[in-house]
């Protein structure tokens, strides 16, 4: 096991002043912060009935893709109202303030990062508000002509169009992965906010920066799966550590 000793925020300020480049991984930790149902807590009302990993799968959708787009539909509306959190915007401004030097890395799929100002964000699992052809496209499919309906189709030979997510058994996005991995071997000074590092191969991220030499902190308000590879461990929320760490000196 690596060793781990505790580090106040001020020691990883003066780390952050010190790193030529950082990279961020961040969580459903701070999504939740504004409001946005963690995957399994959208089930609610009539779509507690169904079990979420039945609602995330190709073959769910296959099976019932009026059910599955529904349920994404109803996980849109309820982002509808939510607004980015103070450490949405703590991070957009870093990155603006200090361009070059942040990469942003989500395993969300809310868009919060981008709406509170952050360019750039690789998005492992994906978007929820984009969409794809379910099937490889044809020269007949065409997203802004397809049928609306639930899901919406092309009307030559009938492909679906899907939510733009990652679902179970399907591989990451390979050029986002990689970009996400380079940044990791890169930085300096790896942040890992609001994971409980559990799932993989986002998770790896924080183990690959630490490997190429990169000290590691974790934010996060409880114990996670990758403190064994932290630096620094800062017990709180996003929101709440985010604001004062990355301030400007």
């Amino acid at each position: 096991m690596n060793n781990v000793f505790p580090a106040d925020a001020g020691e990883v300020r003066q780390w952050l002043q010190g790193a030529g480049h950082i990279a961020v991984l961040t969580g459903a930790g701070v999504s939740a912060e504004s409001g946005v149902p963690t995957f399994r807590g959208a089930q609610t009302g009539y779509w507690a009935q169904f079990r979420p990993e039945d609602m995330a799968t190709e073959e769910g959708f296959r099976a019932h893709p009026r059910r599955v787009w529904d349920w994404y539909q109803h996980r849109r509306d309820l982002l509808a109202g939510v607004q980015p959190n103070a450490a949405h915007v703590a991070l957009a401004q870093f990155q603006q303030q200090q361009p070059g030097r942040l990469t942003l890395i989500t395993q969300n799929v809310d868009g919060l990062h981008q709406r509170a100002g952050s360019t750039g964000v690789l998005c492992l699992h994906g978007d929820i508000f984009a969409e794809r052809w379910l099937d490889t496209p044809r020269n007949c499919c065409h997203i802004d002509h397809a049928v609306a309906d639930h899901p919406p189709y092309c009307d030559r030979c009938g492909n679906m169009v899907r939510p733009g997510v990652v679902w179970f058994g399907e591989a990451l996005p390979y050029d986002t992965l990689e970009a996400a991995q380079k940044a990791a071997r890169a930085c300096d000074l790896m942040l890992v906010v609001g994971t409980a590092g559990a799932v993989y191969p986002a998770a790896g991220l924080a183990r690959l920066a630490r490997e190429a030499g990169a000290r590691v902190a974790i934010i996060n308000p409880a114990a996670s799966a990758l403190d064994d590879v932290a630096h620094a461990l800062l017990c709180g929320t996003a929101a709440s550590v985010l604001p004062a760490l990355l301030a400007p000196p």
